[in-house]
């Protein structure tokens, strides 16, 4: 960490900063957000900086290995749920490390969960102007929130490009199952801002042959060629009474702008695969022919889940077999999070999604941005937060 950079937002840091921060996030799309944005981000030394990189490319070697699609086929436990026309290389990817003490007292990133899916492309961007604007000079401009120190117009135009290309805006939308009463649509308001692209509920499609429709605000049909992908089929899935005019499986005359099959390829399904020194032990539940003796050393998360749903931190064999699904489970060891940062009363942990994209131009898988949550409970989530402050949604700075 920076040590003096954060020594010096800390005493630069006012209450009044923070709710004009927070005003302004409000007003500018006329909307609050569901989650807790932290009163500060957090600020990255090069050490640090250099070992998230190194994480993500020993994860990157396995992903853009010629048979990874061979050794993921097992993440699809019900076949029925993969769908046509998948892409050779995963357009969005995410890499959330806890920040961790080792044994020698080191800071290292462990790896915590995986997605090939879509995250705040949009809002964390937007997140880095609001803190800019209202912290001014406690945020020093020879940092920055993209890892490679990239421009905020060079970033807008890899979304863009990778999002929208040459295709009219009006014929590109982002996709979800009732976007507006989702924890995360203040994202998808800036997105459509930043790209021009509509935002469309999942059940307002209009399925005609193979082609896709929706409906823009003159009540018009747009034919929809690309769909930015926001459904979460873990959700998805859990909708039984979900009427749709068309399945998600079903041979479509669209491009997918991240293809469904890589939240399944990319995801918890992964971390037992992988090996490494950023990587903490994981097991397939249904494949462990002992259990380990100090259970209370590891978290039982589902693999398709999200944002917590179903993980068990205290783990006990009684759990263990009251689960019906075993092979819906991975067992993985836990890692102690370093509180590092330091606030005005209680340090805080934190984890970091290190936000990546594949980039059309390069033919490569770049870190793009990043997002980082702060916690001072058991576990970085709402319900371990509560009546806490500077813990919640962030962004980190990184020395460059």
């Amino acid at each position: 960490m920076i040590e003096s950079v954060r020594r010096s937002f800390n005493d630069k840091y006012t209450e009044e900063k923070y709710q004009g921060f927070l005003k302004d996030i409000e007003e500018t799309y006329n909307y609050t957000p569901k989650f807790r944005i932290s009163e500060s981000p957090v600020f990255i030394d090069k050490v640090l900086k250099n070992k998230l990189i190194e994480a993500c490319n020993d994860i990157l070697k396995v992903i853009e290995n010629p048979n990874f699609k061979t050794i993921t086929e097992g993440a699809f436990l019900d076949p029925s749920h993969k769908i046509p026309n998948e892409n050779e290389v995963p357009k969005f990817l995410q890499f959330d490390f806890g920040i961790c003490e080792d044994k020698n007292g080191e800071i290292v990133p462990k790896l915590i969960e995986l997605q090939g899916f879509p995250t705040l492309y949009g809002f964390q961007i937007f997140l880095n102007r609001m803190y800019r604007k209202h912290y001014g000079e406690a945020i020093p401009e020879g940092l920055s929130q993209h890892i490679y120190g990239m421009s905020y117009e060079d970033y807008i135009e890899m979304l863009r490009t990778e999002i929208v290309g040459d295709t009219n805006p009006e014929q590109v939308i982002l996709l979800e199952i009732d976007p507006h009463h989702q924890t995360t649509a203040v994202d998808f308001y800036v997105t459509r801002d930043l790209l021009g692209i509509e935002i469309v509920c999942v059940k307002d499609i209009i399925k005609k042959g193979k082609s896709l429709y929706y409906l823009n605000e003159k009540n018009n049909e747009v034919r929809i060629k690309k769909i930015f992908n926001r459904v979460i089929f873990d959700e998805l899935f859990q909708q039984e009474d979900l009427e749709l005019s068309f399945s998600f499986q079903d041979d479509l005359d669209i491009e997918w702008i991240g293809h469904p099959n890589w939240f399944f390829r990319i995801s918890k399904y992964l971390l037992p695969i992988l090996k490494g020194k950023y990587v903490p032990k994981s097991f397939f539940l249904d494949k462990i022919d002992q259990l380990p003796s100090d259970l209370e050393n590891y978290v039982l998360k589902p693999m398709f889940s999200f944002a917590g749903t179903g993980v068990h931190i205290h783990v006990t064999k009684e759990i263990i077999d009251s689960i019906k699904d075993k092979s819906n489970y991975i067992l993985q060891e836990k890692v102690k999070y370093a509180p590092i940062v330091k606030t005005q009363d209680v340090d805080a942990k934190f984890e970091i999604r290190m936000i990546m994209i594949h980039n059309s131009k390069t033919d490569k898988i770049e870190i793009a941005s990043n997002l980082v949550r702060l916690s001072k409970g058991e576990m970085v989530g709402v319900k371990y937060n509560k009546d806490k402050t500077w813990v919640g949604g962030s962004t980190a700075y990184f020395e460059v």
